[in-house]
């Protein structure tokens, strides 16, 4: 995926057309600090991930219609306004409720991992997410490893542990072993994501339907996947 950095390339004359121009006899309005920062956190989210990560700030306060400057008195430089983006719009919109939701045995565990899928689909893997995701990959930036090591591992030890349960085998000790697993699944559904939001592929079926294939072929295969790893029984 290659950032739009032509796209970005602007002379004097047209950075000077973007700035916000008062008109005669009206007032601007001042907003709060903590109103401008959250504006310039969503449109630094918008920005990095249309045009990667690696995209200049003073492109980015040109887009959001202020100065380097002002951007800095809110984020003191690049690396914290990525941080920032990353607890934001990465990290974010991962529910605190969904592992506990998974973890309740009192439905059977295909209805809670399509459930669980659905909800993710819908407000992870989103095509913003999926672009800053990748980019920040590209850009060998901090953000994936990150969130696989605080989010991912946790849910794929989670979704196992939960099949394993139902299906009544051993959980396998090696906890590699168990994130691949988990990884299975994950991973497809993952990529439909990207095939549907990146590609403009896989657009027949409705996503319930494709996250109900995925759940059922991983259940289905989750026996032979400990038989390989001598888990089986």
């Amino acid at each position: 995926m290659k950032p739009k950095s032509a796209s970005l390339r602007s002379t004097a004359k047209q950075r000077k057309n973007r700035k916000r121009k008062s008109k005669p006899g009206v007032k601007q309005t001042r907003l709060p600090a903590a109103e401008r920062r959250a504006q310039i956190l969503r449109q630094a989210e918008d920005f990095f991930a249309e045009y990667g990560l690696t995209a200049q700030t003073r492109a980015l306060a040109d887009a959001c219609g202020i100065s380097q400057r002002l951007l800095y008195r809110f984020f003191p430089n690049k690396e914290a306004l990525l941080q920032e983006v990353y607890k934001d719009a990465i990290i974010g919109p991962f529910k605190a409720v969904w592992l506990p939701q998974l973890k309740d045995r009192s439905r059977p565990v295909e209805e809670r991992l399509i459930t669980f899928y659905e909800d993710y689909f819908a407000n992870v893997l989103t095509r913003k997410w999926l672009r800053l995701f990748l980019y920040s990959s590209l850009a060998e930036e901090h953000m994936a490893p990150d969130y696989i090591s605080d989010i991912i591992k946790g849910l794929m030890e989670t979704i196992v542990e939960e099949v394993i349960h139902e299906q009544k085998h051993s959980l396998p000790k090696d906890k590699a072993v168990i994130h691949e697993m988990g990884w299975t699944l994950h991973g497809n559904i993952s990529h439909f994501a990207i095939r549907r939001h990146l590609y403009r592929a896989s657009q027949t079926f409705p996503e319930r339907q494709v996250i109900t294939y995925h759940v059922r072929a991983y259940l289905a295969g989750f026996p032979a996947m400990l038989r390989e790893n001598g888990n089986f029984g």
